[in-house]
């Protein structure tokens, strides 16, 4: 495809409005305008390459040049491009999809899919399911959800209501009732000043087991976590937060939602975060990866004892009154179908951990070099740099400065992901230790700019 520079430069943010920004800030500084993409290189309208350490947006794990995906899609289009998966018809590539998946995430206890377009999607129908299990089994008083504080669970009312950040939820306030936020395991900044991972885990434990005893544990639906919280800024758990989670749940009848659209698929160096810490859930989020980020797709996971509840009813709460356009949708059921032989061929779950550990310890190195490092953190390759102006307060660096290094990173051939006062590290799992480096490398400089 041909690209008229000029026009793009002339176009860029004037008439589309971009997720998580705001309109008059994009307008006055215009993103980075990206034209191409291969294996994990970007390159920009000017025709400046860098490495994707973002992979996307936490999605493009095989990286940009995965043809057997490519060519599912195409082929896909030419054969069924589209048809509903609404009560009366059902597409070859769904059918083959919810096989696959029940027999990828049986490990995780997980035996039905209910396919969606994307997370947010996928977070929104696993919370009407929760609230509709227990309707079926008569308990129709359990309608809240509880999360952490930190935890992000997309954009609908029902994600952004149990979602942890006060700048997801103010704008669009009042949100859905019935949400509760506890304080998540977070070991560098909590309320509790606890520096021990393994305490704290049990004190916010503690929390989410006192806050269902307040609320009553028949008005509980579920709680909901991310195994690794992601865009709030990589936040790993102490290993026994999620077992003790799932004893607390089980006791009190509450459903474990495990909102797995970033950790799914071997980010975290496990094929799954619930699988990581030896936990099976009750239902799971699933998207991004499972298409490459080729493709908008994304799904529930659903677990034995819920699927039971349902396919036993025999009257009118069993049905689900729920679903999207474009669920189950042939092209996307295509693209995951390709998509997940590869993600075995390259097992980018071992490569995520190996790696993640490569990339965790020169972050980790850049810490004690650079006194604007406050905190290193993460998990297989979800891994954050958070920057303070002041180790001894932590008070948060400036927006200005964490935009700088940004920018000298970006023309040192690295593209890093800012959130707040933290940088995000996501690359495709098929990096190599050559490209972990180059990371390393990049946001060194950055750090050295601001730090000179």
């Amino acid at each position: 495809m041909l690209h008229d520079s000029n026009f793009l430069k002339e176009n860029n943010a004037r008439h589309m409005w971009h997720p998580m920004a705001h309109p008059a800030e994009m307008q006055a500084h215009p993103p980075k305008l990206l034209v191409a993409a291969e294996g994990v290189t970007l390159t920009d309208v000017d025709g400046h390459k860098t490495l994707d350490a973002v992979g996307g947006l936490w999605n493009v794990n095989l990286g940009f040049s995965c043809d057997p995906i490519k060519k599912a899609i195409a082929d896909q289009l030419n054969e069924l491009p589209y048809y509903s998966a609404f009560r009366g018809t059902a597409t070859s590539p769904a059918v083959e999809l919810s096989y696959q998946l029940a027999e990828w995430f049986k490990p995780d206890g997980l035996v039905r899919s209910f396919f969606t377009s994307g997370g947010s999607d996928s977070v929104e129908t696993a919370l009407r399911l929760a609230r509709q299990y227990h309707k079926i089994r008569g308990e129709r008083d359990r309608t809240k959800f509880i999360s952490l504080k930190k935890g992000y669970h997309g954009t609908h009312f029902g994600g952004a209501s149990v979602n942890g950040n006060a700048n997801f939820r103010r704008n669009y306030e009042p949100l859905l009732p019935g949400c509760y936020q506890i304080a998540a395991p977070y070991t560098y900044r909590n309320p509790f000043d606890e520096s021990d991972p393994e305490t704290l885990a049990k004190i916010c434990a503690q929390l989410l087991e006192d806050e269902i005893l307040f609320q009553g544990p028949d008005t509980v639906a579920a709680f909901i976590m991310e195994p690794v919280l992601g865009a709030g800024g990589v936040i790993p758990p102490h290993e026994s937060f999620m077992p003790m989670v799932r004893d607390i749940c089980d006791r009190h009848g509450v459903l474990l939602i495990a909102d797995e659209v970033i950790t799914a698929f071997g980010r975290t160096g496990a094929w799954t975060g619930s699988r990581l810490w030896g936990v099976k859930p009750d239902l799971m989020t699933i998207a991004k990866a499972i298409t490459n980020g080729y493709f908008p797709f994304g799904g529930v996971m659903i677990g034995d004892k819920v699927a039971d509840v349902f396919e036993n009813s025999t009257d009118s709460f069993g049905a689900i009154g729920h679903g999207y356009t474009y669920s189950a949708h042939p092209v996307g059921a295509a693209a995951a179908l390709a998509c997940l032989p590869e993600m075995k061929k390259a097992n980018v779950a071992a490569n995520a951990a190996a790696r993640g550990d490569e990339l965790l310890a020169g972050c980790e190195a850049l810490k004690e070099k650079h006194e604007i490092v406050g905190d290193v953190r993460g998990k297989g390759l979800m891994v954050a740099v958070e920057l303070v102006a002041d180790r001894g307060t932590k008070t948060p660096i400036d927006k200005a400065t964490i935009g700088a290094v940004f920018e000298t990173a970006y023309a040192e051939g690295v593209m890093l992901r800012v959130s707040g006062n933290t940088i995000i590290l996501s690359p495709s799992l098929v990096i190599t230790a050559d490209d972990v480096q180059r990371i390393v490398a990049a946001l060194d400089a950055g750090l050295a700019a601001q730090s000179a």
